[in-house]
């Protein structure tokens, strides 16, 4: 059952044994494969805000895991903003995941969600175990951090419509190593299993 976590004097209030983890979908997709990645993540997106609205009635803690885009003064909260713009080929997918005052995020300057990033500190004081991988793209920095993850001993889950890469066939490629060497469990979104309960809000 989620709880109320104590620690780190409420800076990090939750606590839950499974966390859900949204990668680098806050993006303005200014990169040259930018529209054949689009056709792919536009539906990614609208499965993705279904499982992430499910883990908040289930108390699940909901990370964005993104990147600074080399900038390394980067606000996550001006990074929304920039890629809620017109002119940004990603503001449709950024305007249905756009982050909500009780989430939180961690900045990361490479591919892997963990490498050299606060997130292996944040999801030991959340204690959560298990943890869901979804986002952009599939075959780089979901299977990178999922890469990590399992080296750190997490259980995976890695819905296989809530990933996006620039190939319907890049994506199932990535799926298959993530299932096959990193134990993940590929299932459908919505065949995931979330905690039952609802979450009190802060």
């Amino acid at each position: 059952m989620p709880a109320r976590n104590d620690d780190l004097h409420g800076s990090a209030p939750d606590k839950c044994e499974i966390a859900l983890l949204l990668i680098d979908v806050i993006n303005d997709l200014d990169f040259p494969e930018a529209n054949q990645l689009l056709r792919f993540a536009r539906p990614m997106a609208r499965k993705l805000l279904r499982l992430k609205d499910r883990a908040k009635k289930a108390g699940v803690p909901v990370i964005y895991v993104n990147d600074n885009f080399g900038r390394w003064q980067s606000d996550f909260r001006r990074q929304v903003q920039h890629c809620l713009r017109g002119d940004s080929r990603g503001h449709e997918v950024v305007a249905l995941l756009q982050p909500e005052e009780d989430d939180y995020f961690v900045l990361k300057p490479k591919h892997s969600g963990f490498f050299s990033t606060t997130l292996e500190t944040l999801l030991r004081y959340l204690g959560s175990k298990k943890l869901i991988l979804t986002g952009i793209a599939g075959n780089f920095c979901v299977l990178f951090t999922a890469n990590d993850a399992y080296m750190r001993d997490y259980d995976l889950i890695i819905p296989s419509d809530c990933t996006a890469s620039n190939s319907a066939a890049e994506n199932r490629e990535a799926l298959t190593l993530m299932r096959k060497f990193l134990k993940a469990d590929t299932r459908p979104s919505s065949k995931v299993r979330l905690p039952a309960g609802l979450k009190k809000r802060r």
